[in-house]
């Protein structure tokens, strides 16, 4: 399950990768926007600061930036820095990857199986989404909406 600390992440990502371009967000009005508590907010966005996602601007006009395009930025990387492999066990894990110790014979073990086909699953869904292509999502959404 996601945790809320990516699931925050992925919220405040967002609403960079629509207003990239447009200069810093700070803090605070992110967190205001998208309903996540400032301190927590604060410590995430220093995470993906420190794992090169994002950048930021002290000072008057300062605030927090996508340090590369929205294109570039993929769900599946944010997860992983934030709650670690994408698999739900770690004989399928390809970042951390560890036999199971009741295992027999991995390679015929009817959960490894399908858990590795759930793994692959997610990670097609989340490396293959890019902030960009979320944010069009939400753009066509909301156009539906508003036309309707």
């Amino acid at each position: 399950m996601l945790s809320k600390k990516a699931k925050y992440a992925l919220k405040a990502l967002l609403v960079l990768a629509r207003e990239q371009g447009h200069g810093p967000i700070l803090i605070g009005d992110l967190a205001l926007r998208e309903g996540i508590p400032k301190k927590f907010l604060e410590m995430i966005l220093l995470e993906l600061k420190n794992h090169g996602l994002l950048q930021s601007k002290k000072g008057k006009g300062g605030g927090y930036f996508l340090a590369k395009p929205a294109e570039q930025i993929f769900f599946g990387e944010v997860v992983r820095i934030l709650d670690g492999p994408l698999a739900p066990i770690p004989c399928v894990s390809q970042m951390a990857y560890m036999t199971c110790e009741e295992c027999q014979d991995e390679e015929s073990c009817g959960v490894r199986l399908v858990m590795k086909q759930v793994r692959d699953a997610i990670a097609e869904i989340l490396d293959g989404t890019s902030l960009a292509d979320a944010a069009k999502r939400v753009e066509r959404v909301r156009r539906r909406k508003h036309t309707a």
